[in-house]
């Protein structure tokens, strides 16, 4: 009598979950790959140089896999208190993460400063490290082979080898998603770490003054971001208004170091502030899906980079 066949019983792939963080000189395209990878912004971008300050993650979702990213400042040799702090944060990132991604821009021959995270990242040894590409829209082939060729280079000189290396453009959406792929692996056979809709963890009002603050720092190009905080201090719904027409009153402090920028921060008749305050709440409207009063004052916390009452305050 002929058998029937057994249905094929495969066991299905394990489901990995787990943390990695990009890391990479500042403006390397850390924050850009977060939000291409998470397709939502969650993390604050911005043309200037040290502008992340806090750990933001976005949740990339998969059925096979939930890949956890943290957002870490740029590492840097340090000139300040709060720089040494930064590099505090970001040290003790890349031991609590299964996968560290190394940022490094196309366009860039590798630096001083590439090569100053590379030898710390060498220090590390159980954890897979990958190095990403940023930036290829900006250069052609030839250049983009000679920078992989360098980078397999880099890596061999300081005695580990690459888990992978990945060239990815953020801007233009190329290879982010076969990063996903090749980080998943990577990481432990783990449930879901975080629910399902949850893009980060990041407190709502952390990312409200990071969204400020982006918008901040957008016109003052001839003062440093650091010496610019915000702080959120209300966030409360508007009583007595009707359940389908909702208002979230906001009120923030932003913070600089001298009076001398007050006046840059605020502008010629207030109009920067102004500018300020339009867009931020329109990203934050989006962010949060409500309509948003926002009410933005400027103070001056003299020195705050270098006091450390002052950046316990300032949260850091």
């Amino acid at each position: 009598m002929a058998r029937m066949s057994e249905p094929s019983t495969a066991p299905a792939a394990p489901h990995r979950a787990g943390f990695a963080c990009f890391v990479g000189r500042p403006n390397a395209g850390k924050s850009t790959l977060t939000n291409a990878l998470v397709g939502q912004k969650v993390a604050i971008t911005s043309n200037r140089p040290q502008t992340t300050r806090h750990t933001v993650r976005g949740i990339v979702h998969r059925p096979e896999a939930q890949l956890i990213l943290v957002d870490t400042p740029g590492l840097h040799k340090p000139r300040t208190l709060l720089g040494e702090r930064l590099n505090d944060v970001v040290r003790a990132t890349w031991a609590e993460v299964d996968v560290i991604g190394f940022c490094l821009p196309a366009d860039q021959k590798i630096g001083p400063g590439d090569r100053f995270i590379a030898k710390e990242l060498a220090g590390i040894k159980r954890t897979p490290k990958v190095a990403i590409v940023t930036k290829t829209d900006l250069v052609d082939s030839k250049r983009l082979a000679e920078q992989l060729m360098a980078i397999d280079a880099l890596g061999r000189e300081l005695g580990f080898e690459w888990a992978e290396i990945v060239p990815v453009s953020a801007v233009e959406g190329k290879q982010v998603s076969l990063l996903a792929d090749l980080l998943v692996p990577l990481l432990p056979e783990s449930p879901q770490l975080y629910p399902e809709g949850d893009l980060t963890d990041e407190p709502e009002q952390v990312m409200v003054a990071e969204l400020i603050r982006e918008a901040a720092l957008e016109g003052v190009r001839d003062e440093l971001p650091h010496s610019i905080a915000v702080v959120v201090e209300e966030m409360n719904p508007r009583e007595g208004r009707p359940a389908d027409k909702p208002l979230l009153d906001i009120h923030a402090n932003l913070f600089i170091e001298r009076s001398s920028q007050k006046g840059i921060v605020i502008g010629p008749k207030g109009q920067r502030l102004k500018d300020v305050g339009t867009k931020s709440r329109r990203q934050i409207e989006a962010l949060l899906g409500t309509p948003v009063f926002l009410d933005l004052h400027v103070k001056i916390a003299k020195d705050w980079q270098r006091d450390p009452k002052q950046l316990r305050r300032l949260g850091f």
